[in-house]
């Protein structure tokens, strides 16, 4: 390994999968070292995980960066949205955390916003309507049906912050993750005391909120992780507004990412407040808004079916008059959370190819359709959206984004990068540098660009106009509310 230009800094995405770890040069941008192990989720109605896997995770992957982890004068952790982590007296989880795609607190979220004010008012207030993704509706939903888990709590934390307290020794976290709650006021940026009263949660389980830029403290020596002692945490965030650092975002500029789940975002100067719930008002990790559509259902789905169906995930063909809306875990948008998968239109001549790329087009119609709500009114409409996640690299994916949106899609060469947003916050630590600019320093979002393509109009009219005949099947799905 050839010596670093500049200190190194350690960048960890904690997913629902697996956590991942870079190691970077602050200087060049160049990964010195990497490592990565895996996660369970359970399955079934609820979508849990036991949160020490992910220390486990993490530290395997540390040591699998070997010294260059040890050289490290920064961390930062990035992790998945929304999870709900319960500890006790002890700083041990009460049960297993609650996490982003478990949509059992659908009736919670409904209720929730009846009682307080409606969708309009929740959305001035928070920047979103909580669904039932959003960690104050999974509160509830712990509250009500395992009220001894609910008193035996001592703190809440989000996956992220759960991580970052091992390290530090301290309950923080940052303003991105905790406006991904419910119970964090975008008007106020501070915790929303009134709607923590109403779920009964005492603000004092909470985590402390660091700024951005902020430190949210140096690693203890209680552990075995090749950290020195002393070496600066960084506040951390979510994953998505990690990835938004990673690419160095500028204001405009839309992004879509293919993952376990699938959503767009663009950085705002101007706080969001959608009153149809489609579009999350995020927070993003530096000061600026992150306004945000998610889908519970992207890459997974697609491969199931793919599976199913006994064919590769590139083995598409054209051609097709079907359409498949591959809701196989409910659905957040449409906020369909009790939705199971529909297909319409199915022949005789249907191909197997046909019905996977059916399952695509479907996956990418939502996403397309939440985007012009979540990029400002003057944004120009010809910038490339960025396609990045797992599925970036695939051909499929690539040309059902590219034949669906009508846009220029560009794909940046690097990968990674929620690992790499969160290096680039913990070198903005030790450079004194918006971790955005570290990140474009570091030419992170540089890739090939597609050219535009005439957008389909007929497919996505199509899938629109069976999804709203559809709607009241998919509203009552096949789970009890």
């Amino acid at each position: 390994m050839s010596a670093a230009e500049g200190p190194l800094v350690v960048g960890v995405d904690s997913s629902t999968q697996s956590t991942k770890v870079l190691v970077v040069d602050t200087a060049t941008g160049r990964v010195v070292a990497s490592g990565q192990a895996p996660h369970t989720v359970s399955s079934g109605d609820g979508r849990e995980s036991d949160p020490r896997q992910w220390w486990d995770a993490l530290c395997e992957a540390l040591h699998q960066c070997g010294e260059a982890a040890h050289e490290a004068a920064a961390v930062s952790i990035a992790g998945q949205q929304h999870g709900l982590v319960t500890l006790d007296a002890q700083g041990a989880p009460v049960r297993p955390a609650l996490l982003w795609n478990d949509v059992r607190s659908a009736p919670q979220a409904r209720r929730l916003v009846e009682e307080l004010g409606g969708p309009k008012a929740w959305a001035e207030r928070t920047g979103s309507v909580p669904g039932a993704s959003f960690t104050v509706t999974k509160w509830a939903w712990l509250a009500e049906h395992e009220p001894e888990a609910a008193r035996s709590t001592a703190a809440v934390r989000l996956p992220h912050d759960y991580l970052t307290q091992h390290l530090t020794g301290e309950g923080t976290t940052d303003r991105s993750d905790a406006s991904g709650t419910g119970w964090w006021a975008s008007t106020t940026e501070a915790y929303d005391e009134e709607i923590l009263a109403h779920v009964g949660l005492d603000p004092a389980l909470l985590p402390r909120l660091v700024r951005p830029g902020g430190v949210a403290g140096t690693v203890r020596d209680s552990h075995d992780l090749p950290f020195s002692k002393g070496t600066l945490v960084a506040a951390g965030t979510g994953d998505n507004a990690a990835a938004a650092l990673g690419l160095g975002l500028r204001p405009g500029t839309p992004v879509l990412s293919l993952g376990t789940s699938g959503t767009v975002y663009a950085v705002s100067r101007h706080r969001a407040a959608d009153p149809s719930g489609t579009v999350a008002g995020f927070a993003d990790a530096r000061g600026d808004w992150l306004p945000l559509a998610c889908t519970l259902n992207c890459t997974l789905a697609v491969d199931r079916v793919a599976a199913l169906l006994g064919r590769d995930r590139e083995a598409v063909e054209p051609g097709t008059s079907v359409t498949l809306l591959p809701y196989l875990d409910g659905e957040r948008t449409p906020n369909l959370p009790n939705a199971s998968g529909l297909l319409h239109g199915l022949r005789h001549d249907t191909t197997a190819g046909q019905l996977l790329q059916a399952a695509y087009d479907g996956a990418v119609h939502a996403l397309l359709g939440a985007l012009d709500l979540v990029l400002d009114q003057d944004a120009d409409r010809s910038t490339p959206l960025l396609l990045i996640g797992g599925g970036a690299r695939g051909t499929a994916w690539q040309q059902t984004v590219r034949r669906l949106s009508g846009r220029p899609v560009q794909i940046p060469e690097a990968r990674e990068l929620v690992a790499l947003g969160a290096a680039a916050q913990a070198a903005g630590l030790l450079t004194g540098e918006d971790p955005a600019a570290v990140a474009r320093r570091w030419r992170t979002a540089d890739g090939p660009v597609l050219d535009a393509v005439e957008r389909d109009e007929t497919t996505l009219n199509r899938i629109s106009g069976v999804l709203s005949d559809a709607a009241p099947l998919l509203e009552r799905g096949t789970r009890t509310p």
